[in-house]
């Protein structure tokens, strides 16, 4: 009989666990959830743990458990939702993209929502914080990277050939103009333009 009690219990101990667990990754999800959509609001000066945690319906002690410090906490925050932008990104087009300006336009909404706002804040708060600025520039190479594959996928582009790669770029460096000149202003009928016209480029540059 002790036998079988020492087997059954890390069995017992293993559920009560996962109820815990999972209400540890709601929190911390809510918590991401409420970093950016503070940062995009409020910037980065009135963007602080309590802030945050009271955006989110926990206390600041549960933000400090997830979260040691605030560049740890709004890091993870615009990675978090950038991940989750590229996955809806793919998810836009599961059997592959064949109309170039539909690709061209959800890329250009990923830098015309909250995430780009909040990035772009973080971008400036590094510029002053030197805590921040190395993990900042880590993160914006990373996600750029991605976002460069996900487009070169969604377009079908053969970077081998003369001038397609810059020519992607190209279009990224455009999409993050684009999301520049909206936080001043929503010209959705000049963006729409400048859509159409870079898909008639890539048409161009990338149709054999």
């Amino acid at each position: 009989m002790g036998a079988v009690s020492t087997d059954e219990q890390p069995t017992e101990r293993a559920v009560e666990r996962v109820p815990k667990q999972d209400r540890s990754r709601a929190t911390r999800q809510r918590l991401l959830q409420a970093a950016v959509a503070c940062l995009a609001e409020h910037g980065w000066a009135g963007s602080t743990v309590a802030v945050v945690a009271e955006r989110a319906g926990v206390s600041r002690g549960a933000a400090q458990h997830h979260f040691r410090t605030r560049e740890d906490l709004f890091t993870a925050a615009v990675e978090y939702v950038a991940e989750e932008r590229s996955t809806a990104l793919r998810a836009l087009f599961p059997e592959g993209a064949t109309d170039r300006r539909s690709v061209v336009s959800a890329l250009v909404d990923l830098y015309t929502g909250p995430l780009f706002r909040a990035a772009l804040h973080l971008w400036v708060a590094a510029g002053d914080e030197a805590q921040l600025r190395p993990r900042v520039t880590e993160l914006e190479a990373r996600v750029g990277r991605e976002t460069h594959r996900i487009a070169v996928d969604l377009l079908g582009a053969d970077e081998s050939r003369p001038g397609v790669r810059e020519t992607v770029q190209g279009l990224l460096d455009m999409a993050r103009g684009l999301g520049l000149a909206n936080l001043l202003t929503d010209d959705r009928g000049r963006r729409e333009r400048v859509v159409a016209q870079w898909a008639l480029i890539l048409d161009g540059v990338l149709t054999d």
